[in-house]
């Protein structure tokens, strides 16, 4: 049996629906840390952070209550 990895949305989507709360790209980053994503630079992990926030919000999982603010939340 192969165990098959997650990707970094789902691991994130996964973190953020265990722990609610609003999110923002300091917070996504430390949860795809945590989740096994090794970034190659600070920029790297922020881009990729956001990136998967935006994607997640795209789904349905995330709104951003304030469109001025790259803040989100489970909806």
């Amino acid at each position: 049996m192969t165990e098959k990895s997650l990707t970094h949305k789902q691991a994130l989507a996964a973190v953020i629906q265990a722990l609610g709360g609003t999110w923002d790209t300091k917070r996504a980053v430390l949860a795809l840390r945590l989740a096994g994503y090794e970034p190659t630079s600070d920029e790297a992990a922020g881009k990729e952070a956001r990136h998967n926030l935006r994607e997640l919000a795209e789904d349905g999982l995330l709104v951003r209550p304030d469109p001025d603010q790259a803040v989100y939340r489970l909806t």
